[in-house]
């Protein structure tokens, strides 16, 4: 049985090399080296990407909207984030130091937080009129049968 520390930071694909715990020489040679090939079970939460990790956060429109405080997983337990007023879809925002160790310093990659933002699919009559009145507050069209934009610069034209 051989025991074998892993440093942090190794990724799939790399090998370490044991000097001299390999298969003994011939005619009473020296044992050569022993390879052993890496391979890194995903994660459930987290996508490696080099020395930064890469997390989405599944985030309620309203939150992304006016802002607020979430809770998120990092690789080292729990941490508070801000998500700033007007967050978009697939925005990043960045944990610097809190991805992965580097192989050869000691250095930490970012936590990287993609936001993937919720969209209800069920609203009650209140919420409903809250948001027809936000749009029409916004000047949004709410109706998805009037003139296109083709439509709306033809008829500047006309």
């Amino acid at each position: 049985m051989l025991s074998v520390t892993i440093p942090a930071g190794v990724e799939s694909g790399m090998r370490l090399r044991l000097s001299n715990e390999g298969e003994h020489g011939m005619n009473g040679g020296p044992p050569g080296d022993l390879y052993v090939a890496l391979n890194v079970k995903p994660h459930s939460h987290f996508v490696r990407k080099g020395q930064d990790i890469l997390y989405d956060l599944r985030l309620h429109f309203v939150t992304a909207t006016l802002g607020g405080r979430v809770e998120i997983p990092t690789l080292d337990g729990n941490s508070m984030v801000k998500i700033p007023e007007g967050t978009q879809h697939d925005q990043i925002l960045r944990l610097k130091g809190l991805g992965s160790p580097g192989l050869k310093s000691h250095a930490r990659g970012d936590q990287l937080i993609r936001i993937k933002i919720q969209i209800p699919t069920k609203l009650t009559p209140q919420q409903r009129e809250l948001l027809n009145a936000f749009a029409q507050e916004s000047d949004l069209s709410t109706d998805t049968q009037g003139e296109g934009l083709f439509d709306k610069v033809k008829n500047l034209f006309d």
